[in-house]
C-alpha cells in the first residue's frame, strides 16, 4: 500500500514514531487499531469477505 501526503504529515509520523520507538509502518498500524477501537470498527478475519474471497480495497486507486 502506498499513500500521497503533505510533508508536514509525513513530518509529523516521522515525529511520532520516533517518540514511540517504532517504525513508520507500525505507527500507521498502532494508529489505525486505536481509531478501529474508538470507533467500534471490526477487521475481517485474513481480509477474507463472507464467500472466501479477498476483500475489496476501500477507497484504492
Amino acid at each position: 500500500m502506498s499513500i500521497r501526503t503533505s510533508a508536514d504529515i509525513k513530518h509529523l509520523l516521522k515525529l511520532a514514531a520516533a517518540r514511540e520507538h517504532r517504525s513508520v509502518a507500525s505507527t500507521i498500524e498502532m494508529l489505525v487499531r486505536a481509531y478501529a477501537q474508538e470507533h467500534q470498527l471490526v477487521a475481517r478475519p485474513n481480509g477474507l469477505g463472507a464467500t472466501g474471497d479477498r476483500a475489496q480495497d476501500v477507497g484504492s486507486d
